[in-house]
């Protein structure tokens, strides 16, 4: 048999993904939690398809990056990890307006990623474009802030109802999380 690497269009073997879920692992022990993270997984997931093309449906944005504080400390692109920046209770703003919101009360690889182009984990303006070339039916009024402070329990039980329930007031038909 031929060697693989000799196939057209195969990836070398040191071009592979990073390791994020080890990584998010190690972090959280460094932490000094004595349980390993575990990852919520569902054997089956509430998803369903869309009922008509996504041209024709109002879609709505729902981000775990967080509104600007200037009294919370450094969060800019590159910050250290800011915990003072996180929010507990899920928020939505005007999807019409920009605004300025940061991540770094985010784990997220520092090492690899300078997190200074906004637009790559809050793709607002990009999806108001998406609209207005028919892509999408259009965007939903507001986009809304999913909090991350590590609790399914709080996540399943109250965050995602309130997000649904905010989704439903607007209308939207579907939704894009981006999780930072």
């Amino acid at each position: 048999m031929k060697n693989q690497d000799q196939f057209p269009g195969f990836a070398s073997e040191i071009d592979a993904p990073i390791a994020y879920i080890e990584r998010l692992r190690d972090y959280h022990a460094g932490l000094g939690y004595a349980a390993p993270y575990r990852w919520a997984h569902y054997a089956e997931v509430p998803f369903q398809p869309l009922s008509k093309p996504l041209s024709a449906c109002r879609v709505a944005l729902v981000t775990t990056a967080a509104p600007f504080r200037a009294e919370l400390g450094n969060q800019g692109p590159g910050a250290p990890y800011n915990a003072g920046a996180k929010f507990y209770s899920v928020y939505s703003c005007d999807s019409a307006g920009d605004h300025d919101l940061r991540i770094s009360h985010l784990a997220y690889d520092r090492t690899h990623t300078t997190a200074e182009d906004p637009k790559t984990w809050f793709p607002l303006a990009q999806l108001r474009r998406c609209a207005a070339a028919g892509r999408i039916g259009a965007v939903a009024p507001r986009f809304h802030g999913a909090p991350t402070n590590r609790s399914q329990r709080v996540t399943i039980e109250r965050d995602c109802p309130e997000l649904v329930a905010r989704c439903r007031e607007d209308r939207a038909e579907a939704a894009i999380l981006v999780a930072n």
